[in-house]
């Protein structure tokens, strides 16, 4: 298998919740985009440093006129990833930056349909039983 290597790109997502009176803000790691690098991992190490340096999450880019810059602190962590943290009027979110190796893929596989009169024995039989779990062996 040839080394496909990627450029991951997570937003910190927010939403506000209220719970009892209160208002919780609840923070989650989102992918926001897989960029395919061409080369090998050191461009996808140097396409990562452009991603933290230049990339501009949906949330700032809504509300920025022409010509804005946001404050952008880029922090290279020692595992390889930049977490960056940005902030323009007002407003702050954070980005992750990743470099990643494509190791594996399947393509998705349904099921042939049903034929009626297997719907109707299901009906009668009830819910199949769970399918087993992974677990490590």
């Amino acid at each position: 298998m040839t080394a496909e290597w990627y450029v991951l790109v997570e937003e910190d997502t927010r939403t506000t919740e209220r719970v009892d009176g209160t208002s919780l803000r609840l923070h989650r790691w989102m992918l926001a985009a897989a960029h395919p690098v061409d080369g090998d991992e050191a461009r996808a190490v140097a396409a990562a440093e452009d991603a933290a340096l230049h990339y501009l999450p949906d949330m700032l880019a809504r509300h920025a006129r022409p010509g804005d810059e946001p404050a952008r602190h880029a922090l290279l962590t020692r595992d390889g990833a930049w977490i960056v943290l940005l902030r323009q009027r007002r407003r702050e979110c954070h980005i992750r930056v990743t470099t990643a190796r494509l190791m594996h893929t399947t393509e998705e596989k349904e099921a042939p349909p049903k034929s009626l009169k297997d719907k109707f024995r299901s009906a009668l039989d009830g819910p199949p039983p769970p399918r087993e779990q992974w677990e490590p062996t």
